[in-house]
């Protein structure tokens, strides 16, 4: 009876926990209205999954030209972007820091700091150990400049709302859905149906052409070669966004399904060999 009352116990704590993460997750983000999610192909889904080089490689160049004015991305250094793996990983440069694409991207930016001599706060040219700058220097100056509200860390934010990387997709390429007449929008908010109530503190940030893709270099027969860039229209930008937020969000993803899938094919071997040693230990004994 013990057993039996503790295991109902357990039962009922499972299934409280599991109403919990369910609303948690709701709360995370809802489609209002007829809004119909988009649910893309993306590349890194699935066991054998791998991100999308290119597509990450003009998802930075997304970032660094619309996002990066409001978001921050504080968690990732600039030589994680050359780390394996990462969008622009050069097999012959293993440490990210002597990457040429790595020197480049963090020249590109200013960074923080303090002078060692007068203790004054400076700006310095950015090095690949630095991590990406905040856009502002503390969440009052953030709030000040966006009306009131605060701009999320990028960094996670395709692990951070439920849905994942279709929710950050429909979040870019849903502005110009129609909105309901039942919707009132006060000063300061837009409409946007992949939000709770359809409403959201962020303008549309993407338009088609606001960026400029460059030609990608990719591997072909050993040679590299350049390939023509997809027109920036906003449902690719917010797709290539999202490559390269999905990466930031989960920068060891590939090596993990890698020693996943190694750890499956041993096991399995592992498993057979037991098999035919208890086969062969115990044939001459009956059960």
């Amino acid at each position: 009876m013990a057993f039996k009352t503790s295991k109902n116990l357990i039962l009922s704590a499972i299934l409280a926990v599991a109403s919990v993460s369910g609303m948690a997750f709701a709360a995370g983000g809802g489609v209002y209205g007829d809004y119909k999610m988009k649910h893309p192909d993306w590349s890194f889904n699935g066991a054998f999954g791998t991100y999308d080089r290119a597509a990450a490689q003009r998802g930075y160049q997304v970032y660094r030209e619309v996002c990066a004015a409001c978001h921050s991305l504080k968690y990732v250094a600039f030589r994680h972007l050359g780390d394996e793996g990462a969008p622009f990983y050069l097999e012959d440069f293993p440490n990210p820091s002597d990457n040429p694409y790595v020197k480049n991207f963090a020249a590109d930016w200013q960074v923080a700091d303090i002078d060692s001599e007068t203790g004054d706060v400076i700006e310095r040219t950015g090095i690949a150990a630095d991590y990406f700058p905040q856009p502002f220097p503390n969440d009052a100056a953030a709030r000040a400049s966006n009306g009131g509200s605060l701009p999320p860390d990028l960094s996670s934010m395709v692990k951070a709302r439920s849905g994942g990387a279709d929710y950050l997709y429909n979040l870019l390429i849903s502005y110009d859905t129609p909105k309901p007449d039942s919707v009132e929008l006060t000063p300061g908010l837009h409409w946007n149906p992949v939000m709770d109530g359809g409403k959201i503190a962020m303008a549309a940030p993407l338009s088609d052409e606001l960026v400029t893709y460059e030609p990608t270099e990719t591997m072909y027969n050993g040679e590299l070669k350049l390939v023509d860039p997809p027109v920036a229209t906003v449902e690719q930008m917010a797709s290539d966004l999202t490559q390269f937020l999905a990466w930031t969000a989960d920068p060891k993803l590939e090596q993990r399904k890698g020693v996943g899938l190694m750890t499956i094919v041993y096991l399995l071997i592992l498993s057979l060999l037991l098999f035919l040693s208890y086969k062969r230990v115990w044939r001459n004994v009956k059960h």
